[in-house]
């Protein structure tokens, strides 16, 4: 990093650029509206800064410029307030992007078929930065990516047309820690680790940062911060994988797994609980330890944790349709023909979010099995499962005296666990919601 370091002198276009941060005069632009962009746009335009919203999403531009929120973290009260007071503003264009002062590209990263790492929507975020790139700018790549993307893929684009990083425009990775439908954690409250390619670009991020976030946490590289974003998922989606793992040996032992693990965490030291699933979903844990993986491949080495992680994890849904098909052999039912509701199609409790939910690859084995399958999540209306257009069916004593078998995939706490319960023959727990219920009806993981 030393060759990068560039002497900044007080009046020069980054010490102006640092100053406006104080003053909360900067203009912030946010690329990418989901659930990263919109709750920072929001915090910016809540401490005084102008922000402009970037998204290709026309809807979700609309949405935002009258006031309607789409993110259920972000009230649409909120929204109403900075819209109406300038503060805050979306566009579908690229066009303005060189009146801005700080750039935060907040886009989706997801896997190829491959399992390769796809940023093409960071390159294309990057590639209109480039065009209108001037003095006095910077940039921060918030998409989880793989160590280097920072310093050896954005910052080639952006030195291109002549500027040098660290003394004309500031370069920064900070990854996004957001964790939707968490009541105890915003992007308010959460620590946020920033990178930066010089030490002026780092105390430029911190300085952005620090205006909305209780606590920054600075690093000594970008690579560094790319490398503590994968290591957080990494770290979690091995553990998963690991109780998951435990939870099948558990099954053909004929041990109660949930009742393994509470014995477990009352140890008050050297243990943390984790939960088996149905696998695992959105759109960090399944994505974010393949792009480390990938790219220790690339460079000789082969991460075995992350690959049998990966495996074990992947398998899970497999395992819940056959529970499901030994539940209903039990009950002299074949799974063919069976009509099986699953509860919960997204990825997490309380949340819309159906990013690679293991909900659909269940769906998708028990259709493919012969069953016939309707589901119920009172945070997706409706999804394509299958290649099928579905809607949420309603749970009412008639509709659930038609349901040969219920899957509980999704815990969401709105359902009517009880009418559940009363109503249908076989319900397969894989969320332990039940918990120690001996009922016969239920089957757990």
């Amino acid at each position: 990093m030393g060759s990068r370091v560039a002497r900044v002198s007080s009046g020069s276009p980054l010490a102006r650029l640092g100053q406006r941060l104080k003053a909360r005069t900067a203009r912030i632009g946010v690329i990418g509206l989901g659930y990263v962009g919109l709750p920072l746009a929001v915090e910016f335009a809540r401490e005084g800064f102008r922000v402009t919203g970037i998204d290709l999403d026309e809807r979700r531009v609309a949405a935002v410029n009258r006031a309607d929120s789409y993110i259920p973290d972000v009230p649409s009260a909120d929204l109403s307030q900075f819209v109406k007071d300038g503060k805050l503003k979306a566009s579908s264009g690229y066009t303005g992007l060189g009146e801005l002062d700080a750039i935060i590209i907040c886009v989706p990263t997801p896997l190829r078929k491959t399992r390769e790492p796809d940023i093409s929507y960071i390159l294309g975020a990057a590639q209109e930065i480039v065009r209108s790139l001037r003095k006095g700018q910077l940039v921060v790549l918030e998409s989880t990516t793989y160590p280097g993307t920072t310093d050896e893929v954005i910052l080639p684009m952006l030195e291109s047309r002549g500027l040098k990083v660290g003394r004309d425009f500031a370069l920064a990775f900070s990854p996004e820690r957001i964790d939707p439908g968490n009541a105890h954690f915003s992007t308010r409250t959460i620590p946020k680790v920033v990178g930066g390619m010089t030490p002026t670009c780092r105390q430029l991020v911190a300085e952005l940062y620090g205006a909305i976030i209780v606590k920054v946490v600075p690093v000594s590289s970008t690579k560094a911060a790319e490398m503590a974003k994968l290591l957080e998922n990494t770290f979690r989606a091995v553990n998963i994988a690991l109780v998951n793992e435990i939870a099948l040996m558990c099954d053909k032992l004929g041990v109660d797994v949930w009742e393994v693990i509470n014995a477990a965490k009352t140890k008050p030291f050297g243990f943390m609980a984790f939960y088996p699933g149905p696998g695992i979903g959105g759109h960090c844990i399944p994505s974010d330890p393949m792009y480390l993986a990938w790219k220790a491949r690339v460079h000789g080495f082969e991460a075995r944790f992350i690959e049998l992680a990966d495996q074990t994890n992947r398998f899970m849904p497999h395992h819940v349709v056959d529970k499901i098909a030994r539940a209903l052999n039990e009950h002299r039912k074949p799974l063919k023909g069976s009509r099986v509701l699953l509860l919960g199609l997204a990825y997490k409790p309380d949340v819309n979010d159906t990013r690679d939910s293991p909900a659909f690859d269940v769906a998708q084995e028990l259709i493919s099995r012969g069953a016939i399958v309707t589901y119920h999540d009172p945070c997706v209306p409706q999804a394509s499962v299958n290649g099928t257009m579905m809607k949420s069916v309603p749970l009412s004593a008639a509709s659930l005296a038609r349901i040969d078998c219920a899957a509980i995939l999704t815990n969401h706490s709105t359902v009517d666990y009880d009418l559940l319960l009363r109503r249908v023959p076989i319900i397969v727990d894989t969320r332990n919601q039940y918990g120690a219920n001996r009922s016969p009806r239920v089957v757990r993981l």
